[in-house]
Formats: structure tokens, C-alpha cells, sequence
């Protein structure tokens, strides 16, 4: 049975802080958990003033700690920003205080523009090209095998689910070689997704950790009593998009009532084309959107992101998709 979880990019608003978003990771892990989402996911970015998942695994730590049952971990990891020993005590002190319920989802995208890059003191398209050999020796930092001359402390013997993370071909070709599970990136990169999954399928290749071929996809989602409040909530996201799209990227920004409506075409096509997985509506909109969603990918998981300016409406619409989820 196909699996619903979320995906958390720990949105600013417009008028709050960084700590403002922070704060709100605990309550909605907690809500989503009590909602039956399987997985809580948090996304590496840096450099981005509407973005406040720069240091993962301690946002991670919130989702942690506020829930008991649902997995917590990365959605993902940008691992070309980090030494994979670095990422190994992270995530081996991660499972230390959350034994058996965490991920770890591995990106080759930095989660930034080149000058962040050399902030973070990293040569990205070398460490770009390396990433097939990174994503082994942070498995070997787990697994001890094989010895890689250093102890992860934590990190040896951590019981972390890894998955590789991809909006191209390349990540579904890397997933199916290495024999991990593959989450793809549709929610804003939809271009290959049914490509990709049948790459990663028909190629994969059983291993320790999995015999047969594991996929998410992912989707921007929004619900709200009725289908008319549901878009207005969602124009916050659709403004969001066309800011970092044109070059000017910042923090949610309030909703504006009929917003595709006043766009230019190309705009609105470029809007159009990039929300291709999406699903706006109220809870019977949902359900059919996400029926349709799963029928065409055959996903084994869904992940859905739903960002709202006003928490209440946020929370609102995490609630009535799952209950959507539930009639599917």
C-alpha cells in the first residue's frame, strides 16, 4: 500500500525570523504524526532568506523530538556540501537519540548559488563528480565496510535508511545501482519523473538493504474547506515560485486573491509548467489528485509539501490531505 509523507522546507514568512519557522517545525511534525504520515523530511538549502533548513539535522532533531512513532531525516542532504564523515556523526548522533527512525536522503544539487558554494569553503563540481564515490564511503562510515581508516563516533553501526534523492536520470541510475530507495523531486522538477522511475525500476539491483525496487515521488499540495480558499492559500507558494524563477527569491509572501489570473502568459505558462505535480483543492479535489498522482507513477510512497503563510491554514491543509489520502 502506497505510503503518505511530508516534506518540510522550513519556509519563512514574510514579517517573521528564521527562529519564527523553526519553531513551527515541532508542533507540525507532531500534527503530522498524529495524522499517520509515515516520514517527516527536512531539505538542505543555504543562502535563502525564505529558507531556514540550513543546518538539517538540528531542524531535524526538532521533528525528532516532538514525535515518537513517524520516521524523521533529510529530504535530502546536498552531500557535495560536506565531508561524508561529517554526515555520518550527524545522522549517527540523529539515531542515537531517535533509534531506528531516521533518513537520510542524498542530493548531487548544492542547495545554493556558486558564492555560498565557496563560503561553505567546497569545490562543488569536483565534489559534484565524486558524489557516486561519497554516497559509498558515507555508507561505509555506517556499515564498516569496507574499512574506510577513520571511526565515525557517532556513526558506526547506525541504523539509518539512505536513500538517494534526484530530479534528473541521474540519481534514478545511481539509486537502482547502489540498491537504494529513490525519492524524486516532481513537486518542482517534473520534467522526468516517469522516466526516471522506470530507469530506476527496470535497472535496479537488489541489496542488503533492499530486494526490490522502493520509489517516491513527490508533490505540491494545498487543501482547504473549498476548492476557491485552497487556491488562495496556494498563490503564497505560486509567488514564491516565480520569484526564485525570475531571480528574486525571498520569504513567503501573503496571499493574493486571483494571482494566476493577473500574470503575463509567459508567466503563467512557466507557473503552469513547473506546478505540473500539484494539487489544489479541497479534500475530494485531493483525494482524485492523489488517486491520479499514484496510478500514474505507482509510487511506493508519496511525499507532499504544502506551505502556507497563515500556520493555521497550514496545518488545515496537512490535515485534509491526509484525510484525502485515506479515501484514495
Amino acid at each position: 500500500m502506497t505510503k503518505l509523507s511530508f516534506l518540510d522546507l522550513v519556509n519563512v514568512v514574510e514579517g517573521e525570523t528564521p527562529a519564527d519557522a523553526i519553531r513551527r517545525v515541532g508542533p507540525l511534525a507532531a500534527h503530522a504524526e498524529a495524522l499517520g504520515y509515515h516520514r517527516y523530511w527536512i531539505a538542505e538549502h543555504h543562502g535563502m532568506a525564505g529558507v531556514a533548513a540550513a543546518a538539517t539535522s538540528l531542524i531535524i532533531a526538532e521533528a525528532g523530538r516532538a514525535t515518537s512513532r513517524m520516521r524523521v531525516g533529510a529530504g535530502g542532504i546536498m552531500l557535495p556540501n560536506h565531508a561524508p564523515m561529517v554526515i555520518a556523526e550527524q545522522f549517527g548522533t540523529l539515531d542515537a537519540l531517535f533509534p531506528g527512525r531516521v533518513d537520510l536522503g542524498l542530493g548531487r544539487a548544492p542547495g545554493a548559488d556558486g558564492k555560498v558554494a565557496r563560503a561553505l569553503r567546497r569545490d562543488f563540481m569536483r565534489e559534484a563528480e565524486e558524489f557516486p564515490r561519497n554516497v559509498l564511503e558515507l555508507r561505509a562510515h555506517f556499515t564498516g565496510e569496507p574499512d574506510v581508516g577513520v571511526l565515525a563516533v557517532p556513526g558506526r553501526g547506525a541504523d539509518v535508511e539512505m536513500w538517494i534523492l534526484g530530479s534528473s536520470l541521474f540519481g534514478a541510475q545511481l539509486a537502482a545501482a547502489f540498491g537504494l530507495p529513490y525519492a524524486f523531486a516532481s513537486h518542482f522538477a517534473p520534467d522526468h519523473l516517469d522516466e526516471a522511475l522506470m530507469i530506476y525500476r527496470r535497472d535496479f539491483k537488489p541489496s542488503a538493504v533492499l530486494r526490490t525496487p522502493y520509489a517516491a515521488a513527490a508533490l505540491t499540495a494545498v487543501a482547504a474547506d473549498t476548492h476557491e480558499e485552497a487556491e488562495f492559500i496556494a498563490s503564497s507558494t505560486m509567488q514564491n515560485f516565480v520569484a526564485l524563477r525570475t531571480g528574486n527569491p525571498g520569504k513567503l509572501p501573503p496571499p493574493v486573491k486571483d494571482y494566476v489570473q493577473s500574470l503575463p502568459p509567459a508567466i503563467s505558462a512557466m507557473l503552469g509548467h513547473v506546478l505540473q505535480c500539484s494539487i489544489v483543492g479541497d479534500q475530494q479535489t485531493m483525494t482524485r489528485g492523489l488517486r491520479n498522482f499514484i496510478r500514474r507513477t505507482q509510487a511506493d510512497e508519496v511525499i507532499v509539501h504544502s506551505a502556507a503563510f497563515d500556520p493555521a491554514a497550514r496545518m488545515r491543509s496537512v490535515e485534509l490531505i491526509a484525510r484525502a489520502f485515506e479515501d484514495v
